[in-house]
């Protein structure tokens, strides 16, 4: 259960403080770190991910806070032991956390990863923490499915 607290903690601790830099920094300009391959850039997403249904802020708070206190409440009470469950669900509940930060507080999300090599949509570490804890969630549940089945097999 701390592993949880601790990966939620973090990942929001990381969302907000590379938000305040590019605030802080990136207002003016891009910052080309690989020229053509990987930018920060600042912009201001007022929708959902990738930018769609923008303006309806509203509607992405309630959402998301039914989802992070689903999450959040299904790791306190449940306290799963796996380690995998664990990590996924906290980086989903701390990216969802980090991300409402920004909605109610600045009104918008503040995205700053560019990805140039390909026409792709600029992101932030909470959307980072948000898909890689959902990979890593469809891992969990194919291994579980598997370990299920040799169970019952007795392979």
């Amino acid at each position: 259960m701390l592993l949880c607290l601790i990966v939620m903690v973090l990942t929001v601790f990381a969302d907000q403080a590379t938000k305040l830099l590019t605030l802080e920094y990136l207002t003016d300009a891009p910052v080309k770190l690989i020229p053509d391959v990987l930018h920060l850039t600042y912009v201001e997403n007022k929708g959902a991910a990738f930018g769609m249904l923008a303006d309806h802020r509203w509607v992405f708070i309630i959402i998301s806070t039914v989802a992070i206190i689903a999450l959040v409440a299904y790791l306190f009470i449940k306290k799963p032991k796996d380690k995998l469950l664990c990590i996924s669900l906290a980086l989903i509940a701390g990216g969802g956390i980090g991300n409402m930060i920004d909605r109610v507080f600045r009104g918008f999300v503040v995205d700053m990863i560019d990805f140039t090599l390909i026409d792709f949509y600029v992101f932030n570490v909470a959307d980072s923490a948000v898909c890689i804890g959902c990979g890593l969630l469809i891992l969990y549940m194919i291994l579980d499915e598997i370990r299920t089945k040799r169970e019952k097999t007795g392979a």
